[in-house]
């Protein structure tokens, strides 16, 4: 185990709350067990940990992540491992692109794959080909939450955001009834819709035989 892995650690048992733990597991409906730290706490932990533990390199930086991802005993640990992947030394690095795709495939749930599509924002704009090639795979292929990952993964990009990637992304998913799939493209397209209202109003009306009306609500919800 990494020093920082572990120490994170300690200091994530240290904060627990037992009597908010339940609450926190029943609302997620996860079946991991909670310790009880809020998530603001959970982000001020990690760190300030990381600043007495700095990771040397990237390799150090993958190796504390995963330490706490796949050994995880309690969920915190896993908010804590995304957490690090915040620190710059990591941010818009395509090295880190396994990573970010074994964390949203073995987490399997909306929280764990909503933070990592503020990363894969970030490689949309360091390296916005590769990027784009990866998640379009995503889009088309069986795992529900890749599928998700790709159609929110430009969310914060705003007048940078590619809108032939957003229809590609989309597209696949159009006919699912998948809650998640449909929650994400009216989300992705609300979003958008802060940037260019009009682009998406054309959107909908285009594709308003196919979209579903959770979609199509959500993305026109603030116009």
């Amino acid at each position: 185990m990494t020093d920082l892995a572990a120490a994170i650690r300690a200091e994530l048992r240290a904060a627990a709350d037992p009597e908010r733990a339940p609450k926190m597991q029943a609302y997620m409906k996860s079946a991991m067990p909670f310790l009880g730290v809020p998530s603001p706490a959970v982000r001020t932990i990690t760190a300030a940990v990381r600043r007495e533990h700095p990771p040397a390199d990237l390799d150090e930086l993958r190796a504390a992540v995963l330490e706490l991802w796949d050994h995880a005993a309690y969920r915190e640990e896993r908010y804590a491992a995304q957490n690090l992947l915040r620190y710059r030394l990591g941010k818009g690095d395509p090295a880190l692109l396994p990573l970010h795709e074994h964390i949203a495939v073995t987490g399997a749930w909306w929280d764990h794959v909503d933070e990592t599509a503020r990363h894969i924002a970030d490689l949309h704009d360091a390296h916005p080909e590769d990027t784009a090639a990866v998640v379009r795979a995503w889009s088309r292929g069986e795992d529900l939450w890749l599928r998700r990952l790709a159609i929110i993964s430009q969310l914060g990009r705003k007048d940078r955001l590619d809108t032939d990637l957003l229809t590609d992304v989309i597209e696949p998913a159009l006919a699912s009834s998948e809650f998640f799939l449909r929650k994400a493209i009216g989300w992705a397209l609300r979003e958008h819709a802060k940037t260019d209202p009009d682009w998406v109003r054309a959107y909908v009306t285009a594709h308003e035989d196919r979209l579903s009306g959770l979609s199509r609500r959500e993305a026109l919800k603030h116009l």
